[in-house]
């Protein structure tokens, strides 16, 4: 499976970016959201890939973010939503959007999105409610300073951001702990494993 893809923009075209990859071009079927993250034609360009797959149909897509290919890949589980809805609520709003209307069930949001109603809005929130991944902005606005703290260190001493967040969430809490003692604590339970 190809998982990305780095080379020249060749050009920019409504819903895909042609991609020089030494001398092999790729058409790379994108949101409007990545078309406007990337450069312009002859800058380098890394996007992360989804290759699918059909009897009749093989297409690359292509993201500039994981958090937004991800999201792709989990819109397309909804069942009747394929690869060109999923891609066309992605081009009508950014990953933490989305994220937010099926946290909030807004079904005027995704009912904005050409191809799906009501009905379909219904659907996705149903189905991807309490699956989407823990958004780290939203993690990072509930928890005090010093955590937030640990966390940065942890992940300067890469840690993921999610084993970050569970070694913390395991080791005790005390008055007057510091920020060094509690990175400590979740080093050796890290280490524990």
């Amino acid at each position: 499976m190809i998982s990305g893809v780095r080379g020249e923009i060749v050009s920019k075209i409504p819903g895909a970016v042609l991609v020089d990859l030494h001398g092999m071009i790729l058409k790379i079927l994108t949101s409007q959201t990545t078309l406007g993250d990337i450069g312009a034609a002859g800058e380098l360009v890394e996007l992360k890939t989804h290759l699918y797959v059909r009897e009749d149909q093989i297409s690359l897509f292509g993201f500039a973010s994981q958090e937004e290919l991800e999201l792709f890949e989990l819109l397309m589980t909804v069942s009747g939503i394929g690869p060109r809805v999923a891609l066309s609520v992605l081009s009508t709003a950014r990953p933490g959007e989305v994220h937010q209307a099926i946290e909030t069930e807004d079904v005027t949001l995704l009912s904005r999105v050409p191809g799906i109603g009501k009905k379909t809005a219904n659907r996705i929130i149903f189905d991807l409610r309490g699956k989407l991944p823990e958004r780290e902005d939203a993690v990072l606005a509930s928890i005090s300073t010093s955590d937030q703290e640990a966390l940065e260190a942890l992940q300067a001493l890469g840690y993921t951001f999610a084993e970050a967040r569970t070694a913390l969430g395991d080791v005790a809490r005390f008055d007057g702990q510091t920020v060094e003692e509690r990175v400590y604590a979740a080093l050796q339970s890290l280490a524990r494993g």
